[in-house]
């Protein structure tokens, strides 16, 4: 007579093949779908319910623990137990001593390397540590829209695009959080149809200020100006000009990222907006400027700082600039820049995007773009520091200050 349990071995769940259940006995039953995927499944009845709980896959559950599990849940039937609603109340009481916290650190290495650089990763950890601070001890599960409002409403209308961040990432963790089963019900820093009916839009809020840039015209009177000033800002702030970079990128420049005999500045993905390297045309005199700089041991950057192993500040550059043309800021000159290309030369504009590193809003034509029109943005440049300084010397008249 067939036994009434433990009627299978080893060997037949190891070679069984055919689609359907296979009963073990007393509710275990090894299923094998049409695939050929087998996992353990526990049926049972219960205040004249029947119900189906899976035990595990059989690459994780062997047979002898797929009877321990399976002889775990008949001991609660015993007690009029569901096993299924047991087990969901455990994983519910887990989940709960789970913090934002913790949820969001998980995020964070999750996606780490996804993103362009560390600095991206300790800025979610810095926003969310100084403007969430009250969440990140709050069980994941706990929390609700009014914790959600309490973090956002005190920097809403005074740090908007900050506070437009901190909704974002709080959102994303929660997201994270749900779809591994650690909180249940809708996102509660969800914007749309959600958080938008109890706060201002960021657009209504944000009070939009261009960085004032120089007129192009205005332009050669003031690198006479910068030129007369013997200074390191000086220099860097003329690198910015002459190249249309973000000053960030001049003032970290670091001397083995050109070759001055080829007259090309590459500057890395890391440091770059895009994530991207982007190779600068040097002009001439740019690069005759450059040789002219003191070289400093042991110091890899081309416009070093006031302490040791550091560049220059950008503060630096825009207090040199504004000595010069006060309310102008540094940013501004890829605003010169792209102003005089439309206005004064039959550049294709493409040609001009690609000088100022801008990601191409198209993504099919991202796609099919092969070359960043070197050659092409080295006739561009050359122009524009021949329209900058006319004269064309770079020569240094006396030692940096």
């Amino acid at each position: 007579m067939a036994r009434a349990v433990n009627r299978l071995s080893a060997r037949a769940v190891q070679t069984a093949t055919r689609a359907g259940y296979h009963p073990d006995g007393a509710g275990l039953y090894l299923q094998v779908s049409a695939t050929g995927a087998k996992s353990w499944i526990f049926r049972y009845t219960i205040r004249g319910k029947s119900r189906e709980m899976g035990l595990g896959p059989l690459s994780l559950v062997p047979l002898a623990d797929a009877r321990e599990r399976a002889a775990i849940c008949r001991r609660q039937l015993l007690d009029d137990i569901d096993p299924i609603a047991e087990r969901d109340r455990a994983r519910a009481a887990q989940h709960a001593r789970t913090t934002f916290e913790a949820c969001a650190q998980a995020y964070i290495e999750a996606h780490r390397t996804s993103w362009r650089n560390a600095k991206h990763a300790a800025q979610w950890d810095a926003t969310l540590n100084t403007y969430a601070a009250s969440m990140l001890p709050m069980a994941v599960d706990d929390i609700d829209t009014a914790a959600v409002v309490g973090v956002l409403t005190p920097i809403w209308n005074t740090k908007t695009e900050t506070a437009t961040r901190v909704r974002q990432r709080i959102e994303a963790v929660l997201d994270w959080a749900a779809v591994r089963g650690m909180r249940t019900g809708e996102n509660p820093a969800r914007w749309r149809g959600h958080l938008a009916k109890l706060l201002p839009a960021p657009t209504r809020l944000k009070k939009v200020t261009n960085r004032r840039a120089l007129p192009y015209a205005d332009v050669p009177a003031f690198m006479e100006a910068l030129r007369a000033k013997q200074t390191t800002a000086a220099r860097a702030l003329e690198l910015v000009t002459l190249t249309a970079t973000r000053p960030n990128e001049a003032a970290a420049a670091t001397w083995a990222e050109f070759d001055l005999d080829a007259g090309v500045w590459v500057i890395p993905a890391e440091r770059m907006k895009a994530g991207r390297a982007h190779r600068v045309p040097l002009a001439p005199g740019l690069v005759e400027m450059l040789r002219q700089l003191p070289l400093v041991d042991d110091e890899p950057f081309v416009f070093p700082g006031g302490r040791r192993g550091r560049p220059i500040t950008t503060a630096a550059m825009l207090k040199q600039l504004n000595e010069i043309r006060p309310g102008v800021h540094t940013h501004g000159f890829r605003s010169t820049f792209r102003d005089w290309a439309a206005d004064c030369t039959s550049y294709a504009r493409e040609i001009a995007e690609q000088a100022l590193a801008h990601t191409l809003e198209s993504k099919v034509e991202a796609v099919y773009r092969r070359t960043d029109l070197f050659d092409k943005r080295r006739s561009l440049m050359s122009d524009w520091a021949t329209y900058c300084v006319p004269g064309g010397a770079h020569g240094l008249t006396q030692p940096l200050a």
